[in-house]
């Protein structure tokens, strides 16, 4: 869909040193029928996807802990984040990505995935659309060591679904697509036995 409000005047790189970040000037026709002209900065990362993992039967959920810069620079003091397992599409499909990024990170081999959604999770400033995945993972689930790949060290926690809730009560867990990922399983087991 094209916007006929808004004219991409210029694009301008300004990093292209982890990921690619622009500067955008741009005319934009707001309400009142005046154009105005504007300037924004786009950070590209690429798309991705995440998955959170569910062992029904046992009620737990595999999530990764692994150290966060930005989260670091921003308050987290030991920057060790709580996360499902998520990573880049990297020119794959999103289906294709997240079961690698799973089995790289988490060592599960999972052979079907459920699509819960798509969010754009910053966008004021971030290009990325992230998409939502949930599977089942069961004792018998075949695995290997995970850990992540190349600089990566990703630790790996098998935690009560009650626990992990109230973590993210107590602000233990506080990435947002993890809490997004938990809020919807709490939601599929309240509609499956609302009792």
């Amino acid at each position: 869909m094209i916007n006929e409000r808004v004219q991409i005047t210029e694009e301008k790189l300004l990093s292209d040193n982890w990921y690619v970040l622009k500067r955008f000037t741009f005319n934009y026709l707001g309400k009142n029928g005046q154009w105005t002209t504007q300037q924004r900065e786009a950070y590209d990362r690429g798309n991705g996807a995440t998955i959170l993992l569910h062992n029904p039967q046992a009620d737990t959920v595999i999530l990764t802990r692994q150290f966060r810069l930005p989260t670091f620079v921003n308050g987290n003091t030991s920057g060790m984040l709580i996360e499902a397992c998520a990573g880049l599409l990297d020119n794959d499909d999103p289906e294709t990505a997240i079961l690698r990024e799973t089995e790289e990170e988490t060592g599960y081999r999972i052979q079907s995935v459920q699509k819960v959604m798509e969010a754009y999770m910053s966008p004021g400033s971030v290009t990325e659309k992230l998409f939502f995945y949930i599977a089942q993972y069961t004792a018998d689930t075949e695995r290997n060591a995970g850990g992540g790949v190349d600089e990566e060290e990703i630790d790996i926690l098998e935690l009560p679904v009650s626990q992990a809730y109230s973590m993210v009560e107590r602000g233990e867990i506080i990435d947002g697509k993890t809490i997004m990922l938990l809020q919807h399983l709490r939601l599929q087991q309240l509609i499956t036995s609302p009792n």
